[in-house]
Order: C-alpha cells, then structure tokens, then sequence
C-alpha cells in the first residue's frame, strides 16, 4: 500500500463541489470532534429578500493569516446597515478565469463587524492612576469609560514622562498589525525596543539570500520572491510534492483549487509532514511522515539515496550538470576559494568527517520516517521526472533550523528542479500566493501625481532589538542577547552583528491590534505586564492585550475605513470599499497617532502625507498593468478630471481598462489568462540558463551548498551552544525529538514526551476572528492527538484534555485521529489566553503559554518544537467552544 491510505483511485472533483466543501472536510478526514454534523448546503439557493432597496458593495476581510486575502467578498448594505454577505460573482467561473471566492472567515465578516466584542469607547483601568498604576490587578481589574480627550491626555503624559526620565530605551513595542502609524510616534519621540522575531518565515528569513535562493512569496520580485512557477505551470508537473503546508485552512479560497486542477492533470501528489492534514486529504496525497524539528535528518537521507544510487545512464537521480553551473561547494570538485576548511556536502553525507552515513536507517530512528518511504521519496524526485517541491515556513519555525532552508534548496538542485517548466523548489505552497508565484501582473501606485510618497518611514533611531523567543524572560532579567535586527535583513544576514549582552529597564509596554497571543512565554508576559509602569493597546476588540492594558483606544474595523486595494494574488486586483461609517466612539490608528503627536508638540503631517482616503484614491489612480505581450506596462484606472475633483485630488487625466467609479462599484479588476499571452512565468528560469550573467544574490552568485558567509555570521552571534557548519547539517533541535527522552541510547521517554505543532487553523486569523461565535461553531479548536496515544491515556473523542509543561497549561477539547503522528499533538494557532487566576490553567487554549523562552538557539521563535505532556482533566470540563462568551466588560 502507498503511504497510509494508498492509490484510492483517480478522482475528478469539479469546482463547485470543491469549494462548497473545504470546510466541511476539516470534520471529515477522520478528525473527529472537529466540528458538529454539517449538512450539504444548496450551493444556489437564493438569498432571503428584503423590502428595502441596497447595495452590494465590495468589502475587506480582516483575514491577514492567508497573507492579505486573496478572495473578494461583498456585503449587501441597507440603508448603511450590513445585511448579509456573498462572495465573487463579478463573470463566469472558469480554470482560466477564475473566480477569487471566499473562505468561511471572510464570508462570517458581518458577525465580526457588528459583533458584541467590538470596543466601543475609550476605557480606562479603574485601579490605574497616573500615580499609582496597581499593576497587579492588570487582568482582573474593572474598566470605565472615558472620554477620548482624557485617554489622549493620559497616554501623552505617559509617554512624556517616560522619554523624560528613562528614555526611548524602556519603550517596548509588542505589537502587531497597524504598527507603522504608532512607529512613528514612538520614533519622533526617540525611538523604542523592537521585538526581534522571524515570525511566520521561522529560519527562512535567516540568510536565504545569502546562499542564493529566495526568501519570501513577495510577488513584486522583491527580496528574492518568486520561486516557484506560475499556476499553469503547475499542470506540467508529474509529482507535485507539498512540504509541511496546509493551503486548505492557511489561504482557503482558491490555492487548493489550483492544485486540484493539476492532479486532475494527472500529477502525482506528495504530503510531507506530521500529520495528514486537510489539503493532502482533499488532494489524497501519498503521506510521507516526519516528525517536527527532524526534517534535516529526513532530507539528509533523500540525499544519501540519490547519491548512492544515482547513475547518469541507468538512474538518473541527480542533475549533475546543474549541479556543477549553478551551485558551488556540493562536491570537492566544486568548492568555493573563500572555503575555510576543506569539508564539503556530499561527503558529509556519506559520513566521511563524522563515521555516520545518513543513512535511511539512521534517519528513521529521529524523523520517524519508514526506510521504504525515504527511498521511494528520494527516487520520486529525481532529475528525469517533472517534480514541484512547494514548501511552506512551518518546518522553519523550529529550534535549530537554521540549514533547513539551505538544504532543501540543495536537494532541489540536486533534482535539477530549478528554471525548467514542470520542474521548481521554492515557498510555493505558503499563503495567499500558494500554488500560483510570479510577479504580479496588476500593481498599486505608490505615490501622488507629482512622485511624492503616499506614506513615509519612519527609522528607529536607536538599535534594541530584543530576540522573541526570550522577549519576556530578558525584560524581567534586565538584559538581553543582542546580535543585530533580522526584520531589516530581507532574507539576507547583512545586519547580523557579533553578539552581545545588553542591560534593558522596560517601563511601558505598547501594543497594536491583539499582540499579546502571538509569542511565547505567555505566562511571563502576564509577569512582565503586571511589572510594568504603564500599558497601552490600540484595539478594535477586547484582546487579551486589551486585557491587561491600562488604557485601551478603540480603532474602527476595517469595514469602516479605506483600507486600499491590494493583490488578492498575481491575477486579481481586489478594491475593497469602505462599508459604513466608524460605529460608536472609534477613531483611525492615524488620527489617534496624529493627535497625540499633537499633545507632545510634533508636527504630524511631517510623518503623514495622506489621510487614508487620500492613499485610497492614489493607489487606484496609480495602479498599472502588464499588457498580455509580458513586457507594456500601462494605466489601469481611467480618471477624468471629474475623478480627480470628487476625491479632492490632484491628477492628470488618463486612460485606463476600467473607470474609477466602475473598478470600485466591481471590487477586483482580474487579468483573463488565454493561451496567446505571455503572462507565464518559470521561477530562476534566466538563472538556469545563464548563471554567470543572472547571478543570485550570494557571495559567489550561485546557490551556495557550502556558504562561508553564512557559518561565519551565525556562529559570531555567540549564542548558540554548537559551532554552524558552512554546509547544512543534523543537529538535534532544542525541546525536539531527542530531548523528549530522558536517556536517547535505552530510549526511556521523559517527563514530556509528546511534541507539539501549531499550525494555522481555518477557523481564525492567527489570534482574530476567535471572537466570531459563527466560525466557532464550525471549527471547534480542538487537541489533535494519535489514537494509540489516545487510548494509552483513556482519553476519548470530545473529552476535555489538559496539556501542560514547565512553561504552563492549557485545556482543550480532544480530537482523536490515526492522521498524526504518535508521540505528536497539534494545537491549532491562536486561541485568546482566560487564565484561571486560582490554578493559572488557561481555559483559552492558547498554544503559546506551553511555548517558553530559549536560551540555546539562534534568535529565532520555534514555535514548531515544544515538548508536553497531557491528561484527561478532571476539573470542570470545557463547554462547547461557540459559547464562548466573548464580549467587551461592562463599564
């Protein structure tokens, strides 16, 4: 049998019943307690009348967890009032011409907009004074309303205060999302400590430029974006292999339809990870299993079956003409000059320099990967084969993964899997973009008439940039391990700097937009706001930051502002309108900022040139597209004079595909592929083809097997406790597979034995939408566990489940599956933290109060490798998770 399920057979699934179903198949891939019974919806049922006369208007989703949104929703508006919601209808669906249809999040919007979590006032800590701040009751303390002249007054005070007597140093930004319109208050004040983290790039965003393959989905081609082919591209490939990703719950609109349209082609489908998840169900992958934090021992044996086996004439495993023109240091015939000892790839694989072959069977012992699959795996992939290896971050957000991204680009080369149609290797499979790179073909402007910008950055003017994985930890410690900002790198090591050990005295704790869930060591974090002199949140819901805020100012939601166009993807050009006007007392991030800079003698228009009606309108008048020869680039809006003066602004008449008011009245404006233009695109094509002319981003122009830079940079950091080799390598990852053992030779497990993952989950936005009890009751965010470990512990389907380490605990409903690995728990991302002030037990779920601070690796967060253990709880168990209260407190 072929992996777990086998070769169930050829399937032909249309579009319609595809989409109408990605939900319900979160509940059907033998995940039980998922999500209640679902019943088949009529997919053209008519929507319920209405006496009054509305308007369908084209609206934003405040999804961000798929990269941006790459579907178009609209909202029947009556009389300014949201009725109900649909999805793209603007033509005719077709594989060419596609419509862009919305997930189950973006189409619940309405019940976010007008929910009874919305803040609605500003509010103020009624145990808070600017003299006596109480911040031991942060969390548990009463709120009142006040007015937004009093919260403006309180907060700039604050703010004068701080800079005054201790300076921009004891300001930490924990933020998320608006955080460039606070940046540049806190940067004309003196600047703050940033929070280093690589986020979702995980170990991506630590140099893949440096060793001269891509960073980022950018589509824009920034950053070396673009790594992978284009959709039609994708229905040449033979085997399509999806590297620890999950389109169908991280980007749920069209990225699963492109890869159900290239295995009804007849391509083969690859899953790789620890758990067989929604997107390799609906596809029915082949599932090659690895455990989280051991992929590098996985692909290691890949590349040791390709060596070994490889013939040019008999078995072509191995592209060795790419291998010599586009890589350098793969072999000893091949090794860069600036090489500062004489070790290169392949023999290491061999176990020339440490008398270990990476053998399959050494392998299986840490990835848990059966010897059978490894070797299938490592000759499915070989160079006379059309192979697409699409991977997202996930398997880079783990301890010690810094050769992650190096050495599946290796065996990508190797593959020869680079610059030829059929053939790519590269973050294909990771948002919005996932399953359809290349530029984008309909861009925004950026500026006004005259060249002036639409928006400014602001540079911190002091360099703190405390490391995310110990963020907490260091500011109770007062010190921290400093080694350079990575967020300003782009995918490359050029700001890393030896390390250092800095002192750091936080006094106020800023957030944006619900920050406080997204990083580890929430039990901390609660220490720290609880310390702290002063915290404030800008909010459109009662967050947990909002939680454990002093002051909270209240920010409209995206449906009742000018939120821009956008790329929903290279195709689409979304023009989502403002709905309504701001509810209740809400005022813009913008005009908060604005005002405050104000009280502090700043002068605001220095940092924005533009209202946010302003930058609507420009972005529209500006935005161009790629005629079909590939190559004019011409205006895409038409704007008469007339235009110009409706939105009290300057610029010149032009002619375009579509007029103004005719592109927002739609809501997207989408190219129509056909098979004469020449809007196609194959990723590092002119680098295959001529890589001494095309040359990469790396020190040598090559992709890099052997990167001196790379060694050099990471292990001057100082803060690691194992030296980096130039090539990628094994090492067994901090709170990984191995440390789950108390003795590894006689295999005795440890106090937690279990490893957890936390991947995107489709009923929320990293930590938003949680509050939306519709989404809620569809996708319950439960506990995924193996059967077998399931029953050792006498747990059940929809017991409450309690997981607990060191670092916290946390409950959560049970799902129980054979579509895990044993030995690993998924908790889906994003929960809100309802800590039980008797037990400290959060009843919220949050997967981050189990992750703690780190020591013993790079500064990137590993949100991928947590050790834990769990039990049935015994205690009150949890009620349903759609009734969840989740409201703002009575004041």
């Amino acid at each position: 049998m072929d992996g777990l399920f086998g070769n169930i057979g050829e399937i032909t699934v249309d579009r319609r019943t595809l989409l109408s179903s990605v939900a319900a198949v979160s509940a059907s891939v033998s995940l039980a307690g998922c999500a209640p019974a679902l019943q088949e919806a009529a997919v053209d049922a008519p929507l319920p009348s209405t006496e009054a006369e509305g308007t369908w208007i084209s609206c934003e989703c405040n999804n961000k967890g798929c990269g941006g949104g790459p579907c178009v929703n609209k909202v029947y508006v009556v009389d300014g009032v949201p009725l109900r919601q649909k999805t793209d209808d603007t033509h005719e669906d077709s594989p060419e011409y596609p419509q862009r249809r919305g997930c189950a999040r973006g189409r619940s919007m309405r019940h976010n907009v007008l929910g009874p979590h919305r803040l609605k006032y500003p509010m103020k800590r009624k145990g808070w004074s600017p003299d006596n701040p109480n911040g031991e009751k942060r969390g548990v303390d009463e709120w009142e309303r006040i007015s937004w002249d009093e919260a403006l007054d309180y907060v700039a005070e604050e703010l004068r205060k701080l800079y005054e007597n201790y300076g921009p140093r004891s300001m930490l930004h924990a933020g998320y999302g608006g955080a460039n319109e606070s940046y540049h208050l806190l940067n004309a004040l003196g600047g703050f400590c940033y929070i280093q983290d690589t986020a979702s790039c995980g170990s991506f965003a630590l140099g893949p430029l440096t060793i001269g393959t891509g960073f980022t989905y950018n589509a824009g081609g920034a950053f070396g974006g673009m790594t992978v082919n284009d959709r039609r591209d994708l229905l040449n490939s033979e085997t399509i292999v999806l590297y620890g990703c999950n389109p169908s719950w991280a980007a749920a609109g069209n990225p699963t339809y492109w890869y159900m349209q290239a295995k009804n082609a007849g391509a083969e489908i690859v899953y790789v990870g620890p758990d067989y998840n929604v997107t390799a169900s609906t596809l029915q992958a082949r599932w090659i299993r690895v455990r989280p934090g051991t992929d590098c021992a996985f692909l290691l044996a890949v590349a040791y079956v390709m060596l070994a086996n490889d013939d040019p004439e008999a078995n072509p495993l191995i592209d060795w003409d790419y291998i010599d023109r586009c890589t350098i240091g793969f072999y000893d015939g091949n090794m860069p000059e600036d090489a500062t000892i004489d070790e290169n790839f392949a023999d290491y694989v061999m176990g020339k320099y440490d008398g270990i072959p990476k053998t399959p069977e050494w392998a299986t012992e840490i990835c848990g990967t059966p010897v059978e699959d490894i070797e299938w795996y490592a000759n499915t992939i070989r160079k006379d084969r059309k192979v697409s290896i699409h991977f997202s971050y996930a398997a880079g957000r783990t301890n010690d993964s810094e050769d992650f991204h190096q050495l599946l680009m290796t065996i990508g080369a190797m593959g020869g899997h680079y610059g030829k149609s059929g053939h790519s290797c590269g973050l294909g499979a990771y948002l919005l973009m996932a399953g359809n790179e290349g530029p984008y073909l309909i861009n925004g402007g950026g500026t006004k008439a005259d060249g002036s910008p639409i928006s400014t950055f602001t540079p911190n003017p002091i360099d703190e940039a405390i490391p995310a994985h110990n963020i907490w930890q260091s500011v109770l410690d007062g010190k921290y391990h400093y080694c350079g900002n990575t967020a300003s790198s782009a995918g490359t090591l050029d700001t890393l700097v030896p390390g250092e050990w800095r002192d750091i005295d936080i006094h106020m704790v800023w957030y944006d937009f619900h920050g406080a869930e997204k990083l580890p060591d929430v039990g901390t974090q609660v220490e720290v706001l609880r310390k702290v002199d002063f915290v404030v949140t800008i909010d459109y819901v009662f967050s947990t930051a909002a939680k454990y805020s002093d002051i909270i100012l209240p920010v409209p939601s995206k449906w009742e502002r000018y939120v821009g166009a956008s790329g929903g993807d290279r195709e689409c050009f979304k023009v989502p309108s403002r709905v309504m006007e701001p509810m209740y007392e809400t005022r813009l991030d913008q005009d908060i900022v604005k005002d405050l800079m104000t009280r502090l003698g700043i002068d605001p228009m220095v940092y924005f040139p533009c209202d946010e009606k302003e930058r609507y309108f420009y972005t529209l008048a500006g935005a161009t597209i790629l005629e079909p020869d590939g190559v004019t680039v011409s205006p895409l809006v038409t704007i008469t004079k007339e235009d110009a003066a409706a939105w009290g602004a300057e610029w010149p008449e032009q002619e375009g595909k579509i007029g103004l008011q005719e592109l927002i009245d739609k809501g997207s404006y989408q190219v129509e592929l056909s098979d004469d233009d020449n809007y196609g695109y194959i990723g590092y094509a002119e680098f295959r083809e001529d890589p001494e002319n095309n040359p990469r981003q790396s020190e040598s122009g090559k992709q890099e097997v052997y990167c001196q830079v790379k060694a050099d940079k990471f292990n001057a950091i100082g803060f690691m406790d194992r030296v980096i080799k130039p090539y990628p390598t094994y090492y067994p990852a901090h709170s990984g597979y191995e440390s789950s053992f108390a003795d590894w030779e006689t295999k005795t497990k440890g106090e937690y034995p279990f490893q957890m993952f936390t991947p995107h989950y489709i009923g929320r936005c990293h930590n938003d939408l949680t509050q939306m009890k519709q989404v809620r009751e569809a996708f319950i965010s439960p506990g995924f566990i193996n059967a077998q470990d399931a029953e050792e512990k006498g747990i059940k389907d929809g017991d409450t489940i309690l997981f607990y380490n060191d670092n916290g605990k946390v409950l959560r409903i049970a799902s129980v599956s054979n579509c895990i690995m044993p030995g690993c728990v998924s908790l889906p991302h994003g929960g809100w933290v309802d800590f039980d002030e008797e037990n400290g037990i959060d009843r919220g779920g949050n997967e981050n109060v189990l992750i703690g601070h780190s020591r013993g690796t790079f500064p990137l967060t590993g949100y991928n490798t947590t050790l834990i253990n769990f039990e049935k709880y015994d205690g009150e168990p949890l009620a349903p998770y759609h009734e969840l209260t989740v409201t703002t407190p009575e004041v």
